[in-house]
């Protein structure tokens, strides 16, 4: 797909509504399941390419966190949201209580690894639900994935038939913050949205702005 200058300030605009709208909805979903005030926030929605969406994510030698799943629908793609594993591990030890847990000491705890696949589905969730109030579209989850490896070998791995075809990815930044006794905890976060071929188009049709 050769749509990368053709995609203007307003398709990123409109991406970045719904995107916060997705935020939104998963921080509230996050508080409930964890009991305290969480703020979520989109500060950046760029298009680019899977070479620019490794580097994203620290390289392709960087290890992060990162929860894979498909879409299934009306269109099609693949979703990553990926943490660094410091930020990862902020989360699972806020969610589970256990302070000993840390994605750079493995093994780990099956606790720990479910608590991340739900993070990743819970941010999933909402940015699809989103996605799909604005456009009216089906939109399907599957089963997520979780993955400690490389940036480069899990992102590599979930682009291998998508990358003969196309060359773009949506990427929306994520700001997670939980403040607890006046003390702030930021987990930083991408969100990458890899629309399968014609799905990419279908998408801002459906929202009314052609590319």
């Amino acid at each position: 797909m050769d749509n990368k200058s053709n995609i203007t300030e307003f398709h990123i605009d409109v991406l970045k509504e719904i995107g916060n709208i997705g935020a939104g909805n998963a921080a509230t979903a996050l508080s409930n399941l964890i009991g305290k005030p969480i703020d979520m926030k989109v500060p950046t929605v760029k298009i680019v390419t899977f070479d620019e969406m490794i580097e994203l994510a620290g390289g392709y030698e960087n290890i992060v966190t990162a929860v894979f799943l498909r879409v299934e629908g009306d269109i099609s793609g693949s979703m990553f949201v990926v943490l660094p594993l410091e930020q990862a591990t902020k989360y699972v030890q806020t969610l589970t209580g256990d302070t000993a847990f840390s994605f750079e000491n493995p093994p780990y705890s099956e606790i720990g690894l479910s608590s991340m696949q739900e993070l990743g589905n819970i941010l999933a969730g909402s940015y699809l639900t989103a996605l799909s109030d604005f456009t009216s579209l089906n939109l399907m989850p599957s089963i997520p994935s979780l993955n400690v490896d490389m940036a480069g070998a899990i992102i590599s791995s979930g682009i291998i038939e998508l990358s003969q075809t196309q060359d773009y990815a949506i990427v929306i930044d994520t700001a997670l913050r939980e403040e607890i006794k006046e003390v702030s905890n930021t987990v930083k976060g991408h969100f990458f949205l890899l629309p399968d071929p014609d799905s990419f188009d279908h998408i801002f049709r459906s929202l009314g702005v052609e590319i």
